[in-house]
């Protein structure tokens, strides 16, 4: 189908981000020539891009729309959902709407970015509140989650309703909050569901995700084993439940509380702020924690992936105010995100080598995700009875695998689709119209670049096989050096042999060739490849600079 996209009497979904992927969540939702974003998210960079922190969904699909952008309404406050509001929502213009606790997150991001003033935010009731914008009707629905206010959104059409459910999880016994119910959700299913875009994360699972409040029961039990030992928690900073079960945990065992890490204080400020948290415990510095006994303080840090100037990774290089002894005891009270096993490994052995004792959610329930297990998902199936399912959030296994379960639960139609598919989800049978061009952006320092762009392939060129440098002066004399080739004590001679195949390789140049500065650096740049290649088997990139002739 050749069009623009602008949509027309239909009802469209594209993901921009989060669709064959976890985390960097960006989805769009059109309508009768307008288009609603939902999440604008980001994930934090790998091995992939050398050198940079942050990456983005590439938004200029949606940008080139921009006059057609409602506005941008956000699930809840993780990073993968509200990270890249800072570097984009001022460019797009658009009202952002969002619950309070996430608003107050996202405010503190814009303020940060010196753009407080420039984001027109709208803050809606978080328990079921609801707004209006062209022609959709937005209503927040309060779901369990791994921090506070996780919301589903429950959007109206004119061609049916989209239950959208953000991150979610069922939980008996959340700490924090009070999530929609089973005949609320059930009522919602009987008044009719056109489609469940749905979190895929767990799907895998066999079990239910387990209870925020069978976490609490774990964490006493293990804490109180350790009567006479330092103990520290490292759990997500953004897990306000977590935080008030250890709030109870260090009541229960007669600890005192510190914390160790910025955002764990950021978000406990945040979370009292919007009336969570009222009653945790007084923090206390490093330097009294220090002087207390060490089963009289419990310490909760961040780290816990093995981010390497977070709180943990320094206490594990003993390089934090706070100090661990053999014997003291560290638990995990998170998961693994995939990617930072390597990170997590080198800092649980850091640990392991000064002795210190390590508990993780293998050994005891100290955890439990914030995502839905096939259970979760199949009692949804059940009680919404949508139309279709469009599977999100997970890779492409996660998403074709949910897809299966939903049509095996009985669901008519399951569309898998990915970053920069188009989906018509109505009117008439679902189905992909066509690929849109997506990508990835990356923060890298203070500038915002594309992921396939020059910068970006050069340095993995240069981390892979090195630099040869060739400096050629006036009269075409190289001057060469190397770096990141394995010469080691070669370095002299493997110069030496360079320079003088440079030099040769340019006396070989004939005719207008030899005063053509085009042909004078490709003669030099082959020669030092070539030299560097026979002495280190590598193939580096060359830099050629030539001397400027004088005017």
């Amino acid at each position: 189908m050749n069009r623009n996209f602008k949509p027309e009497q239909e009802l469209l979904f594209c993901a921009l981000g989060g669709s064959g992927e976890i985390g960097m969540n960006v989805n769009l939702y059109g309508c009768q020539g307008k288009w609603l974003m939902v999440d604008l998210g980001m994930t934090f960079s790998g091995n992939e891009y050398p050198g940079v922190d942050l990456v983005f969904a590439d938004l200029a699909f949606i940008e080139e729309r921009q006059r057609d952008l409602l506005g941008i309404v956000l699930t809840h406050a993780h990073e993968d959902h509200i990270g890249a509001v800072p570097y984009f929502a001022q460019e797009l213009g658009v009202p952002m709407y969002a619950t309070p606790f996430t608003a107050d997150l996202v405010r503190r991001k814009l303020a940060e970015a010196g753009l407080q003033d420039q984001v027109e935010l709208h803050v809606i009731p978080h328990d079921h509140g609801q707004f209006s914008i062209g022609p959709f009707e937005v209503e927040y629905l309060p779901l369990a989650h791994s921090i506070a206010e996780g919301h589903a959104l429950l959007i109206g059409t004119p061609y049916g309703r989209i239950f959208h459910t953000g991150d979610w999880k069922l939980d008996e016994e959340p700490i924090i909050g009070e999530p929609t119910t089973e005949e609320e959700l059930r009522e919602i299913g009987d008044e009719g569901v056109l489609a469940l875009v749905c979190d895929s994360t767990n799907v895998f699972n066999p079990q239910p995700s387990g209870s925020e409040g069978a976490v609490y029961t774990g964490l006493l039990d293990e804490v109180g084993k350790h009567t006479d030992k330092r103990v520290v928690v490292t759990t997500f900073a953004s897990n306000v439940a977590r935080l008030h079960t250890l709030g109870s945990v260090a009541r229960e065992t007669g600890r005192q509380v510190c914390i160790a890490g910025r955002s764990l204080e950021r978000i406990l400020e945040v979370s009292q702020d919007n009336g969570y948290l009222e009653d945790f415990p007084q923090p206390i510095d490093f330097d009294t924690a220090m002087r207390l006994p060490r089963g009289d303080v419990l310490i909760i840090a961040t780290g816990g992936q093995g981010e390497p100037r977070a709180a943990l990774s320094r206490m594990a290089e003993d390089n934090h105010p706070f100090e661990l002894a053999p014997g003291d005891v560290v638990l995990f009270s998170s998961r693994q995100i995939p990617g930072n096993e390597i990170a997590i490994g080198k800092m649980q052995n850091a640990l392991a080598e000064r002795g210190i004792v390590m508990v993780t959610d293998r050994q005891n329930l100290i955890h439990v995700s914030g995502h839905p297990g096939r259970p979760e998902l199949q009692a949804l199936y059940e009680w919404l009875q949508p139309e279709v399912l469009v599977p999100v959030h997970g890779e492409m296994r996660h998403m074709q695998e949910q897809a299966r379960l939903g049509i095996e639960e009985g669901i008519r139609h399951a569309v898998v689709q990915k970053n920069g598919d188009i989906v018509r989800l109505a009117p008439g049978k679902p189905e992909k119209l066509a690929e849109i061009g997506t990508g990835r952006l990356l923060l890298d320092g203070d500038l915002i670049i594309p992921a396939d762009g020059e910068a970006i392939t050069m340095r993995r060129r240069l981390a892979h096989s090195g630099l040869v440098i060739v400096a050629l002066d006036g009269a075409n004399n190289p001057m060469i050096d190397a770096v990141g080739l394995p010469l080691d004590e070669d370095h002299t001679e493997f110069v030496q042999e360079a320079e003088a195949d440079v030099r040769t390789a340019i006396a070989r140049l004939k005719g207008a060739d030899s005063r053509d500065p085009a042909a004078i650096h490709e003669a030099a740049r082959l020669a030092a490849r070539r030299a560097a290649v026979r002495w280190s088997g590598k193939k580096p990139q060359v830099k050629v600079m030539m001397a400027r002739p004088r005017a």
